[in-house]
């Protein structure tokens, strides 16, 4: 059975146009614009569909789903992906959400993801959207949870990583800068945004005592080794193999909070690997910069397909 949106069943989360650098910044954006590999929105949208599929005994054993809701950020919402239905988070009909809705046959299912949402808008309104965790009901069957990332400003991250490449483009500029004096920045961020993951379950859970509970996390961005693809991706060649460590440490505490609140974690890295950034397009599963099929560093439909693919197998488990 192969995966497909169905009617769109998103809650409009406002008018005012969102701003579409959830992950990225408008420096990294500018600069990764002009070098990105070329691709086409049918290109980047296409891949085996017989490679990282579920089996169909997995697909059949997944429960019905009563009402699913499904909360999260730009790596949720399928920011960039055409069609838009929600201008204000940058949800898209093809993204994983939908996808999930369909394949479980939900009777009704509700997508509040939202690009630059942080873990504190699950429990709070994010500009015109209202608080995430009303989109969960007591009858809620199915939650799905992918955030975490926005809390350690990803997007400044890169941002950074981009520009001090061009200092030194064969070191690792991008890591000695967040490990000065010995402190791993970014770990110190991750921990933090710990305790946060778990008050978002808690929430969860608080409101459907039942439901089951997916924690996804992220794929990919780049691959162990980035000496090849700098022409579409300028950072550092060392700075490769760091954040895809550090994105690795996110979902490893991703994972630990699943297990602490009774969830269950959805690996989205491993699919993904072969599928980064920097591959052509109709292999990657992320795109290396703004394009019709895509925001850059996000998934694009092909990343969803596999995404909600990983998903209904975890369902079915």
């Amino acid at each position: 059975m192969t995966l497909r949106p169905a009617h769109d069943h998103s809650a409009s989360a406002g008018s005012p146009r969102r701003r579409r650098a959830a992950l990225i910044t408008v420096c990294a954006g500018a600069v990764l614009a002009a070098t990105a590999l070329p691709a086409s929105a049918g290109q980047a949208g296409e891949y085996d569909r017989d490679h990282d599929r579920p089996a169909e005994a997995a697909r059949a054993a997944a429960p019905q789903a009563g009402h699913y809701a499904a909360l999260g950020d730009s790596f949720s919402s399928g920011l960039g992906i055409p069609a838009e239905t929600d201008a204000t988070c940058g949800r898209s009909d093809h993204n994983y959400p939908t996808l999930v809705a369909t394949a479980v046959g939900a009777r009704e299912s509700t997508d509040v993801t939202c690009a630059g949402a942080e873990t504190r808008h699950v429990t709070e309104a994010q500009n015109t959207a209202a608080p995430q965790i009303d989109a969960v009901r007591p009858d809620t069957s199915v939650v799905t949870v992918g955030i975490g990332g926005n809390d350690l400003d990803l997007a400044g991250i890169i941002g950074r990583c981009v520009l001090l490449a061009y200092l030194n483009p064969q070191g690792s500029p991008c890591k000695s800068s967040f490990t000065l004096f010995g402190t791993d920045q970014i770990g110190s961020r991750i921990n933090t945004t710990a305790p946060k993951v778990a008050d978002v379950l808690g929430a969860v859970r608080a409101k459907s005592p039942q439901a089951q509970v997916l924690v996804v996390g992220y794929p990919a961005i780049v691959p162990d080794d980035g000496s090849a693809c700098r022409e579409a991706i300028p950072l550092a060649v060392g700075d490769f193999a760091w954040l895809r460590d550090k994105t690795r440490q996110l979902n490893t505490m991703l994972a630990q909070r699943a297990a602490a609140h009774g969830a269950t974690f959805v690996d989205t890295y491993g699919p993904s690997v072969g599928h980064d950034a920097c591959k052509p397009a109709g292999v990657r599963w992320l795109e290396p910069a703004e394009t019709e099929a895509g925001a850059g560093f996000h998934p694009n439909a092909a990343g969803h397909r596999s995404t909600a693919e990983t998903i209904v197998a975890a369902l079915g488990d």
